[in-house]
């Protein structure tokens, strides 16, 4: 293993252990749970360290999850800051794909 996929490794352990690092969308991520994501991506939203997504469980994202991670992912961009997926369900790959936002997420380096 090279020395860049061991720090790549340490990172990613480290970021795990820290909660606030991982966001963890739920397994139904709508319009109900929209106020209660919106306040997790806004805590994260000035990390300089990289936030990683982990999307593992998610069933069922609707456009309005779909638009608040779009925003997210823009700002942090804006900001010269890294989103990382840990993980992504079909669900998520599926929705995000349907509104063609596939880009705008990342996804294409995701899974």
């Amino acid at each position: 293993m090279s020395s860049d996929n061991n720090a790549a490794t340490t990172l990613a352990a480290v970021a795990l252990s820290a909660d606030d690092a991982v966001l963890r969308l739920p397994a139904q991520c709508t319009i109900r749970e929209a106020a209660q994501l919106l306040g997790q991506l806004t805590m994260r939203l000035e990390h300089s360290a990289p936030v990683y997504i982990d999307a593992a469980k998610v069933e069922r994202i609707d456009t309005a999850a779909l638009q608040l991670l779009v925003a997210f992912f823009s700002e942090r961009k804006a900001r010269r800051c890294a989103v990382v997926w840990l993980e992504c369900s079909e669900g998520l790959m599926r929705a995000a794909a349907a509104l063609g936002l596939t880009t705008e997420l990342a996804l294409s380096q995701a899974r």
